[in-house]
Protein backbone atom coordinates (compact mmCIF):
# COMPACT_ATOMS: atom_id res chain seq x y z
CA UNK A 1 0.00 0.00 0.00
CA UNK A 2 1.15 3.55 -0.61
CA UNK A 3 0.28 6.96 0.69
CA UNK A 4 1.34 10.33 -0.65
CA UNK A 5 1.25 13.83 0.75
CA UNK A 6 -0.53 16.67 -1.04
CA UNK A 7 1.21 18.15 -4.01
CA UNK A 8 2.02 17.30 -7.62
CA UNK A 9 2.89 13.73 -8.40
CA UNK A 10 2.75 11.16 -11.18
CA UNK A 11 -0.60 10.82 -12.90
CA UNK A 12 -1.93 7.28 -12.65
CA UNK A 13 -5.11 5.60 -13.87
CA UNK A 14 -7.06 6.68 -10.80
CA UNK A 15 -6.17 10.31 -11.48
CA UNK A 16 -7.67 10.01 -14.95
CA UNK A 17 -10.85 8.49 -13.55
CA UNK A 18 -11.06 11.20 -10.90
CA UNK A 19 -10.85 14.02 -13.47
CA UNK A 20 -14.59 14.36 -14.07
CA UNK A 21 -15.58 13.66 -10.47
CA UNK A 22 -13.07 16.22 -9.22
CA UNK A 23 -14.99 19.04 -10.95
CA UNK A 24 -17.99 18.33 -8.72
CA UNK A 25 -15.72 17.64 -5.74
CA UNK A 26 -14.22 21.12 -6.16
CA UNK A 27 -17.71 22.60 -5.97
CA UNK A 28 -18.27 20.65 -2.74
CA UNK A 29 -14.90 21.78 -1.39
CA UNK A 30 -15.67 25.47 -1.90
CA UNK A 31 -19.44 25.43 -1.33
CA UNK A 32 -20.29 28.61 0.57
CA UNK A 33 -16.60 29.61 0.75
CA UNK A 34 -17.45 33.29 0.22
CA UNK A 35 -21.01 34.50 -0.35
CA UNK A 36 -22.42 37.42 -2.28
CA UNK A 37 -21.64 40.35 -1.93
CA UNK A 38 -18.21 38.69 -1.52
CA UNK A 39 -17.04 41.05 1.23
CA UNK A 40 -15.67 40.00 4.61
CA UNK A 41 -17.76 42.72 6.25
CA UNK A 42 -21.05 41.19 5.04
CA UNK A 43 -22.98 39.53 7.87
CA UNK A 44 -23.49 36.34 5.84
CA UNK A 45 -19.69 35.93 5.52
CA UNK A 46 -19.08 36.01 9.26
CA UNK A 47 -20.37 32.48 9.87
CA UNK A 48 -18.10 30.40 7.68
CA UNK A 49 -18.06 26.81 6.50
CA UNK A 50 -21.15 24.74 7.21
CA UNK A 51 -20.51 21.47 5.33
CA UNK A 52 -18.18 18.60 6.18
CA UNK A 53 -16.45 20.32 9.12
CA UNK A 54 -14.62 17.79 11.33
CA UNK A 55 -13.60 19.59 14.52
CA UNK A 56 -11.16 18.46 17.24
CA UNK A 57 -12.79 15.67 19.30
CA UNK A 58 -12.35 17.45 22.65
CA UNK A 59 -14.36 20.44 21.42
CA UNK A 60 -17.06 18.62 19.41
CA UNK A 61 -19.48 17.11 22.00
CA UNK A 62 -20.28 20.31 23.88
CA UNK A 63 -21.00 22.23 20.69
CA UNK A 64 -23.01 19.74 18.63
CA UNK A 65 -20.34 19.37 15.93
CA UNK A 66 -18.72 16.21 14.51
CA UNK A 67 -15.14 15.00 14.65
CA UNK A 68 -15.54 12.12 12.16
CA UNK A 69 -17.42 10.98 9.09
CA UNK A 70 -18.12 7.39 8.03
CA UNK A 71 -18.69 6.08 4.51
CA UNK A 72 -20.02 2.60 3.77
CA UNK A 73 -20.70 1.40 0.24
CA UNK A 74 -20.96 -1.91 -1.60
CA UNK A 75 -18.61 -2.91 -4.38
CA UNK A 76 -18.06 -5.80 -6.77
CA UNK A 77 -14.31 -6.19 -7.24
CA UNK A 78 -12.72 -8.19 -10.06
CA UNK A 79 -9.46 -10.02 -9.72
CA UNK A 80 -6.74 -8.34 -7.68
CA UNK A 81 -8.48 -4.98 -7.55
CA UNK A 82 -6.78 -1.95 -6.04
CA UNK A 83 -8.60 0.83 -4.21
CA UNK A 84 -7.39 4.37 -4.84
CA UNK A 85 -8.61 7.06 -2.48
CA UNK A 86 -8.29 10.80 -2.07
CA UNK A 87 -9.28 12.57 1.12
CA UNK A 88 -9.69 16.26 0.32
CA UNK A 89 -10.39 19.12 2.73
CA UNK A 90 -9.68 22.78 3.38
CA UNK A 91 -7.27 23.92 6.08
CA UNK A 92 -8.30 27.33 7.42
CA UNK A 93 -5.48 29.80 7.81
CA UNK A 94 -6.01 33.05 9.70
CA UNK A 95 -4.89 36.16 7.83
CA UNK A 96 -4.22 39.41 9.65
CA UNK A 97 -3.33 42.74 8.06
CA UNK A 98 -0.56 45.00 9.33
CA UNK A 99 0.45 48.54 8.39
CA UNK A 100 3.98 49.97 8.34
CA UNK A 101 4.60 52.59 11.01
CA UNK A 102 6.86 55.58 10.37
CA UNK A 103 9.63 53.87 12.37
CA UNK A 104 9.45 50.77 10.16
CA UNK A 105 7.63 48.56 12.65
CA UNK A 106 4.21 47.03 12.01
CA UNK A 107 0.84 47.44 13.67
CA UNK A 108 -2.25 45.28 13.14
CA UNK A 109 -5.15 47.14 11.50
CA UNK A 110 -8.77 46.40 10.52
CA UNK A 111 -8.30 47.79 6.98
CA UNK A 112 -5.45 48.61 4.67
CA UNK A 113 -6.52 50.73 1.69
CA UNK A 114 -4.74 50.27 -1.64
CA UNK A 115 -5.58 51.71 -5.04
CA UNK A 116 -7.33 48.58 -6.33
CA UNK A 117 -8.49 46.82 -3.15
CA UNK A 118 -9.06 47.05 0.61
CA UNK A 119 -7.24 44.38 2.59
CA UNK A 120 -9.05 43.08 5.69
CA UNK A 121 -8.54 40.19 8.14
CA UNK A 122 -9.96 36.94 6.79
CA UNK A 123 -9.74 33.17 7.12
CA UNK A 124 -8.46 31.70 3.87
CA UNK A 125 -8.83 28.04 2.95
CA UNK A 126 -5.93 26.06 1.51
CA UNK A 127 -6.66 22.75 -0.18
CA UNK A 128 -5.15 19.66 1.43
CA UNK A 129 -5.11 16.15 0.05
CA UNK A 130 -4.28 12.71 1.45
CA UNK A 131 -3.84 10.00 -1.20
CA UNK A 132 -3.94 6.28 -0.53
CA UNK A 133 -3.59 3.28 -2.83
CA UNK A 134 -4.09 -0.19 -1.36
CA UNK A 135 -4.90 -3.67 -2.73
CA UNK A 136 -8.46 -4.52 -1.74
CA UNK A 137 -7.34 -7.95 -0.48
CA UNK A 138 -5.28 -6.26 2.27
CA UNK A 139 -8.38 -4.56 3.66
CA UNK A 140 -10.15 -7.90 4.18
CA UNK A 141 -7.57 -9.23 6.65
CA UNK A 142 -7.57 -6.27 9.05
CA UNK A 143 -8.34 -2.59 9.25
CA UNK A 144 -5.79 -0.40 7.48
CA UNK A 145 -4.95 2.80 9.36
CA UNK A 146 -3.38 5.85 7.73
CA UNK A 147 -2.52 8.72 10.08
CA UNK A 148 -1.79 12.14 8.62
CA UNK A 149 -0.91 15.59 9.94
CA UNK A 150 -0.31 19.13 8.74
CA UNK A 151 2.20 21.20 10.68
CA UNK A 152 1.56 24.66 12.08
CA UNK A 153 3.21 27.41 10.08
CA UNK A 154 3.39 31.16 9.64
CA UNK A 155 3.85 33.03 6.37
CA UNK A 156 4.42 36.72 5.75
CA UNK A 157 3.54 38.45 2.48
CA UNK A 158 4.68 42.05 1.96
CA UNK A 159 2.15 44.56 0.63
CA UNK A 160 3.37 47.20 -1.81
CA UNK A 161 1.65 50.28 -3.20
CA UNK A 162 1.37 51.19 -6.89
CA UNK A 163 4.93 52.60 -6.87
CA UNK A 164 6.35 49.44 -5.30
CA UNK A 165 6.87 50.94 -1.84
CA UNK A 166 6.11 48.75 1.20
CA UNK A 167 2.95 49.89 3.00
CA UNK A 168 2.21 46.82 5.09
CA UNK A 169 2.10 43.07 5.16
CA UNK A 170 -0.26 40.13 5.51
CA UNK A 171 0.53 37.50 8.13
CA UNK A 172 -0.97 34.04 7.68
CA UNK A 173 -0.97 31.64 10.63
CA UNK A 174 -1.96 28.00 10.26
CA UNK A 175 -2.58 25.67 13.20
CA UNK A 176 -1.56 22.02 13.36
CA UNK A 177 -4.06 19.39 12.18
CA UNK A 178 -3.92 15.68 13.01
CA UNK A 179 -6.19 13.05 11.54
CA UNK A 180 -6.56 9.41 10.68
CA UNK A 181 -8.11 7.46 7.82
CA UNK A 182 -9.39 3.93 8.53
CA UNK A 183 -10.27 1.45 5.77
CA UNK A 184 -11.84 -2.00 5.94
CA UNK A 185 -13.55 -4.29 3.40
CA UNK A 186 -15.71 -7.26 4.36
CA UNK A 187 -17.06 -9.75 1.82
CA UNK A 188 -20.79 -10.41 2.22
CA UNK A 189 -22.46 -13.79 2.12
CA UNK A 190 -24.53 -14.60 -0.96
CA UNK A 191 -24.31 -15.76 -4.57
CA UNK A 192 -22.47 -12.62 -5.72
CA UNK A 193 -18.96 -11.50 -4.88
CA UNK A 194 -19.90 -8.30 -3.07
CA UNK A 195 -17.94 -6.52 -0.36
CA UNK A 196 -18.85 -3.71 2.00
CA UNK A 197 -16.19 -1.01 2.11
CA UNK A 198 -15.96 1.14 5.24
CA UNK A 199 -13.93 4.36 5.22
CA UNK A 200 -13.75 6.51 8.35
CA UNK A 201 -12.11 9.94 8.50
CA UNK A 202 -11.36 11.29 11.98
CA UNK A 203 -9.94 14.50 13.35
CA UNK A 204 -7.61 13.29 16.11
CA UNK A 205 -6.12 16.66 17.03
CA UNK A 206 -5.21 16.93 20.74
CA UNK A 207 -6.33 20.58 21.04
CA UNK A 208 -8.55 21.00 24.08
CA UNK A 209 -9.45 24.57 25.06
CA UNK A 210 -9.21 25.42 28.74
CA UNK A 211 -12.41 27.45 28.51
CA UNK A 212 -15.46 25.31 27.55
CA UNK A 213 -17.10 28.36 25.97
CA UNK A 214 -14.33 28.72 23.38
CA UNK A 215 -15.98 29.71 20.11
CA UNK A 216 -16.17 27.91 16.81
CA UNK A 217 -13.81 30.50 15.33
CA UNK A 218 -11.01 29.07 17.48
CA UNK A 219 -11.80 25.49 16.49
CA UNK A 220 -11.98 26.05 12.71
CA UNK A 221 -8.20 26.48 12.10
CA UNK A 222 -7.73 23.06 13.75
CA UNK A 223 -10.55 21.39 11.75
CA UNK A 224 -10.89 19.53 8.48
CA UNK A 225 -13.25 21.75 6.48
CA UNK A 226 -15.50 20.46 3.66
CA UNK A 227 -13.95 17.00 4.05
CA UNK A 228 -14.93 14.46 1.38
CA UNK A 229 -13.60 11.32 -0.30
CA UNK A 230 -12.96 10.26 -3.87
CA UNK A 231 -12.69 6.48 -4.35
CA UNK A 232 -11.83 4.45 -7.44
CA UNK A 233 -11.49 0.74 -8.22
CA UNK A 234 -8.87 -0.49 -10.67
CA UNK A 235 -11.13 -3.44 -11.59
CA UNK A 236 -14.77 -3.85 -10.71
CA UNK A 237 -17.59 -1.50 -9.83
CA UNK A 238 -19.42 0.16 -6.96
CA UNK A 239 -23.14 -0.27 -6.41
CA UNK A 240 -25.41 2.75 -6.30
CA UNK A 241 -26.62 3.58 -2.81
CA UNK A 242 -29.52 5.55 -4.26
CA UNK A 243 -30.74 3.06 -6.86
CA UNK A 244 -29.19 -0.35 -6.12
CA UNK A 245 -30.18 -3.52 -7.99
CA UNK A 246 -33.06 -5.41 -6.41
CA UNK A 247 -30.85 -8.20 -5.09
CA UNK A 248 -28.61 -5.72 -3.23
CA UNK A 249 -31.25 -3.54 -1.55
CA UNK A 250 -31.12 -5.50 1.71
CA UNK A 251 -27.33 -5.19 1.93
CA UNK A 252 -27.45 -1.49 1.03
CA UNK A 253 -29.90 -0.93 3.89
CA UNK A 254 -27.28 -2.21 6.35
CA UNK A 255 -24.71 0.39 5.26
CA UNK A 256 -24.16 3.14 7.80
CA UNK A 257 -23.17 6.53 6.42
CA UNK A 258 -22.56 9.24 9.01
CA UNK A 259 -22.19 12.91 8.06
CA UNK A 260 -21.52 12.02 4.41
CA UNK A 261 -23.23 10.27 1.48
CA UNK A 262 -21.57 8.29 -1.36
CA UNK A 263 -22.75 8.59 -4.98
CA UNK A 264 -21.48 7.20 -8.25
CA UNK A 265 -19.33 9.85 -9.91
CA UNK A 266 -17.55 10.29 -13.20
CA UNK A 267 -19.19 9.95 -16.59
CA UNK A 268 -22.71 8.49 -16.76
CA UNK A 269 -22.62 4.75 -17.31
CA UNK A 270 -19.47 4.21 -15.27
CA UNK A 271 -19.48 2.78 -11.75
CA UNK A 272 -15.79 2.63 -10.85
CA UNK A 273 -15.61 6.04 -9.12
CA UNK A 274 -17.46 7.30 -6.03
CA UNK A 275 -17.69 10.72 -4.42
CA UNK A 276 -18.60 10.60 -0.72
CA UNK A 277 -19.78 14.12 0.03
CA UNK A 278 -21.15 15.98 3.07
CA UNK A 279 -23.72 17.43 0.66
CA UNK A 280 -26.29 14.89 -0.59
CA UNK A 281 -26.01 14.55 -4.37
CA UNK A 282 -27.51 12.31 -7.01
CA UNK A 283 -25.54 9.67 -8.89
CA UNK A 284 -23.26 11.11 -11.58
CA UNK A 285 -23.55 14.77 -10.56
CA UNK A 286 -22.12 17.26 -13.04
CA UNK A 287 -21.39 20.95 -13.38
CA UNK A 288 -23.77 22.68 -15.80
CA UNK A 289 -21.95 23.35 -19.09
CA UNK A 290 -23.41 26.88 -19.10
CA UNK A 291 -21.53 27.77 -15.91
CA UNK A 292 -18.91 30.41 -16.72
CA UNK A 293 -16.86 29.83 -13.58
CA UNK A 294 -16.97 29.23 -9.84
CA UNK A 295 -19.13 31.72 -7.93
CA UNK A 296 -19.05 29.83 -4.59
CA UNK A 297 -22.53 30.97 -3.49
CA UNK A 298 -24.32 27.94 -4.93
CA UNK A 299 -27.55 28.68 -3.09
CA UNK A 300 -28.08 31.43 -5.65
CA UNK A 301 -28.55 31.25 -9.42
CA UNK A 302 -25.41 32.12 -11.42
CA UNK A 303 -27.28 34.62 -13.58
CA UNK A 304 -28.54 36.54 -10.54
CA UNK A 305 -25.10 36.45 -8.92
CA UNK A 306 -23.40 37.74 -12.08
CA UNK A 307 -25.87 40.60 -12.54
CA UNK A 308 -25.85 41.66 -8.91
CA UNK A 309 -22.06 41.38 -8.62
CA UNK A 310 -21.58 43.54 -11.70
CA UNK A 311 -23.87 46.14 -10.08
CA UNK A 312 -21.75 46.48 -6.91
CA UNK A 313 -20.26 49.91 -6.29
CA UNK A 314 -16.55 50.49 -6.96
CA UNK A 315 -15.88 50.65 -3.21
CA UNK A 316 -17.71 47.35 -2.65
CA UNK A 317 -15.67 45.74 -5.43
CA UNK A 318 -12.41 47.04 -3.88
CA UNK A 319 -13.30 45.39 -0.58
CA UNK A 320 -14.31 42.14 -2.31
CA UNK A 321 -10.98 42.05 -4.17
CA UNK A 322 -9.16 42.50 -0.88
CA UNK A 323 -11.21 39.86 0.93
CA UNK A 324 -9.94 36.82 -0.95
CA UNK A 325 -8.35 36.00 -4.33
CA UNK A 326 -11.38 33.84 -5.14
CA UNK A 327 -13.73 36.73 -4.41
CA UNK A 328 -11.57 38.93 -6.64
CA UNK A 329 -11.90 36.34 -9.41
CA UNK A 330 -15.70 36.48 -9.13
CA UNK A 331 -15.62 40.28 -9.47
CA UNK A 332 -13.46 40.06 -12.58
CA UNK A 333 -15.68 37.33 -14.03
CA UNK A 334 -18.85 39.41 -13.55
CA UNK A 335 -17.21 42.56 -14.97
CA UNK A 336 -15.82 40.83 -18.05
CA UNK A 337 -18.65 38.43 -18.89
CA UNK A 338 -19.71 38.88 -22.56
CA UNK A 339 -23.45 39.27 -23.21
CA UNK A 340 -23.65 35.95 -25.03
CA UNK A 341 -22.18 34.13 -22.00
CA UNK A 342 -24.58 35.91 -19.65
CA UNK A 343 -27.45 34.94 -21.94
CA UNK A 344 -26.50 31.26 -21.57
CA UNK A 345 -27.02 31.56 -17.82
CA UNK A 346 -30.67 32.49 -18.34
CA UNK A 347 -31.63 28.83 -18.63
CA UNK A 348 -31.37 25.73 -20.74
CA UNK A 349 -33.67 22.94 -21.89
CA UNK A 350 -32.03 19.52 -21.98
CA UNK A 351 -33.02 16.20 -23.46
CA UNK A 352 -35.34 17.39 -26.23
CA UNK A 353 -35.78 14.95 -29.05
CA UNK A 354 -38.12 14.62 -32.04
CA UNK A 355 -41.26 12.58 -31.41
CA UNK A 356 -43.69 11.69 -34.18
CA UNK A 357 -47.34 10.95 -33.65
CA UNK A 358 -47.32 7.66 -35.55
CA UNK A 359 -44.11 6.03 -34.36
CA UNK A 360 -43.62 3.95 -31.26
CA UNK A 361 -41.51 5.55 -28.57
CA UNK A 362 -37.85 5.28 -29.49
CA UNK A 363 -38.55 3.93 -32.99
CA UNK A 364 -36.71 5.40 -35.92
CA UNK A 365 -38.77 7.20 -38.53
CA UNK A 366 -37.62 7.95 -42.02
CA UNK A 367 -37.67 11.69 -42.85
CA UNK A 368 -40.14 11.16 -45.67
CA UNK A 369 -42.65 9.55 -43.29
CA UNK A 370 -42.63 12.38 -40.78
CA UNK A 371 -45.74 14.53 -40.60
CA UNK A 372 -44.69 18.17 -40.17
CA UNK A 373 -48.03 18.95 -38.51
CA UNK A 374 -47.53 16.43 -35.70
CA UNK A 375 -43.74 16.57 -35.27
CA UNK A 376 -42.69 18.05 -31.92
CA UNK A 377 -39.76 20.39 -32.41
CA UNK A 378 -37.59 22.16 -29.79
CA UNK A 379 -38.73 25.54 -31.16
CA UNK A 380 -42.38 24.62 -30.46
CA UNK A 381 -42.50 23.76 -26.73
CA UNK A 382 -45.29 21.62 -25.30
CA UNK A 383 -46.93 24.61 -23.62
CA UNK A 384 -47.16 26.61 -26.86
CA UNK A 385 -50.67 26.46 -28.42
CA UNK A 386 -48.96 26.13 -31.80
CA UNK A 387 -47.78 22.70 -30.76
CA UNK A 388 -51.28 21.44 -29.94
CA UNK A 389 -53.02 18.83 -32.01
CA UNK A 390 -55.69 20.85 -33.80
CA UNK A 391 -57.50 17.67 -34.82
CA UNK A 392 -58.45 16.87 -31.24
CA UNK A 393 -61.23 19.19 -30.03
CA UNK A 394 -60.80 20.54 -26.51
CA UNK A 395 -64.00 20.42 -24.41
CA UNK A 396 -65.18 23.93 -23.55
CA UNK A 397 -67.38 22.81 -20.66
CA UNK A 398 -67.07 20.69 -17.55
CA UNK A 399 -69.84 19.23 -15.42
CA UNK A 400 -70.12 20.51 -11.84
CA UNK A 401 -73.01 19.38 -9.61
CA UNK A 402 -74.79 18.07 -12.71
CA UNK A 403 -74.53 21.49 -14.43
CA UNK A 404 -72.51 22.25 -17.56
CA UNK A 405 -70.03 24.96 -16.56
CA UNK A 406 -68.14 26.99 -19.14
CA UNK A 407 -67.23 30.55 -20.05
CA UNK A 408 -69.81 32.91 -18.54
CA UNK A 409 -70.95 30.54 -15.78
CA UNK A 410 -71.11 31.81 -12.19
CA UNK A 411 -69.62 29.64 -9.45
CA UNK A 412 -68.95 29.79 -5.70
CA UNK A 413 -65.28 29.26 -4.75
CA UNK A 414 -64.56 26.47 -2.26
CA UNK A 415 -60.71 26.23 -2.21
CA UNK A 416 -59.33 22.83 -1.24
CA UNK A 417 -57.22 22.97 1.90
CA UNK A 418 -54.61 20.45 0.75
CA UNK A 419 -53.64 21.86 -2.61
CA UNK A 420 -54.53 25.53 -2.73
CA UNK A 421 -52.45 28.63 -2.35
CA UNK A 422 -52.86 30.02 1.17
CA UNK A 423 -54.10 33.32 -0.24
CA UNK A 424 -56.95 31.53 -2.00
CA UNK A 425 -58.49 30.79 1.40
CA UNK A 426 -59.52 34.44 1.60
CA UNK A 427 -61.78 33.76 -1.38
CA UNK A 428 -63.76 31.07 0.44
CA UNK A 429 -67.46 31.53 -0.42
CA UNK A 430 -66.91 34.35 -2.96
CA UNK A 431 -68.68 34.15 -6.30
CA UNK A 432 -66.68 34.23 -9.50
CA UNK A 433 -67.20 34.31 -13.25
CA UNK A 434 -65.71 31.49 -15.30
CA UNK A 435 -63.62 32.95 -18.14
CA UNK A 436 -62.54 29.69 -19.75
CA UNK A 437 -62.03 25.98 -19.15
CA UNK A 438 -58.43 24.79 -19.52
CA UNK A 439 -56.93 21.32 -19.89
CA UNK A 440 -53.30 20.55 -18.96
CA UNK A 441 -50.95 17.98 -20.51
CA UNK A 442 -51.69 15.49 -17.71
CA UNK A 443 -55.43 15.50 -18.39
CA UNK A 444 -56.33 17.83 -15.52
CA UNK A 445 -59.14 20.38 -15.85
CA UNK A 446 -58.88 23.93 -14.50
CA UNK A 447 -61.36 26.79 -14.38
CA UNK A 448 -59.91 30.24 -15.05
CA UNK A 449 -62.04 32.73 -13.12
CA UNK A 450 -62.33 36.38 -12.13
CA UNK A 451 -63.83 37.19 -8.74
CA UNK A 452 -67.05 39.19 -8.83
CA UNK A 453 -66.61 42.60 -7.24
CA UNK A 454 -62.87 42.65 -8.00
CA UNK A 455 -62.12 46.21 -9.28
CA UNK A 456 -59.20 44.81 -11.27
CA UNK A 457 -61.24 42.16 -13.07
CA UNK A 458 -61.22 44.04 -16.39
CA UNK A 459 -57.45 44.42 -16.26
CA UNK A 460 -57.01 40.72 -15.41
CA UNK A 461 -59.29 39.81 -18.29
CA UNK A 462 -57.37 42.03 -20.72
CA UNK A 463 -54.00 40.63 -19.66
CA UNK A 464 -55.19 37.04 -19.33
CA UNK A 465 -54.14 36.88 -15.66
CA UNK A 466 -56.80 34.76 -13.98
CA UNK A 467 -57.22 32.73 -10.82
CA UNK A 468 -57.37 28.97 -11.32
CA UNK A 469 -59.44 26.37 -9.50
CA UNK A 470 -60.25 22.73 -10.14
CA UNK A 471 -63.87 21.65 -10.68
CA UNK A 472 -64.15 20.11 -7.20
CA UNK A 473 -63.14 23.46 -5.68
CA UNK A 474 -66.27 25.24 -6.91
CA UNK A 475 -70.01 24.85 -6.62
CA UNK A 476 -72.62 26.20 -8.98
CA UNK A 477 -74.39 29.41 -7.91
CA UNK A 478 -77.98 28.51 -7.01
CA UNK A 479 -80.37 29.35 -9.80
CA UNK A 480 -77.86 28.83 -12.61
CA UNK A 481 -79.53 27.13 -15.60
CA UNK A 482 -78.91 23.39 -15.89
Amino acid sequence: MTTTAPGPGPVDASDCRFATARQVADAVLFEGYVLYPYRASAAKNRMRWQFGVLVPPAWAPAHGEHSFQRTEILLEPRGAATLSLELRFLHAQRRTVQRVRTDGSFEEVAELHLDDRVLVPWDEGTEERVEVSVPLAELADSEAVFPFSRAAREEVEPVLDAEGRPVGRMVRRTERIDGILRLRAAELEGPYRVSKLTAVVENTGPWAPADPSTTREEALPRSLVAAHLLLALSAGSFLSMTDPPEWAKGAVATCENRHTWPVLAGEPGRADVVLSSPIILEDHPAIAPESAGAMYDATEIDEILALRTAALTDQEKREARGTDPRAAAVIELADSMPPEVLERLHGAVRGLRDITGGAAFGAAVEPAAQDPDTLFRPDTPWWDPAGADAAAPVPEHVTVDGVRVGAGSRVVLRPGLRRTDAQDLFLQGRTALVETVLHDVDGGVHLAVTVEGDPGADIRREQGRFLYFQPDEVTVVPGEPR
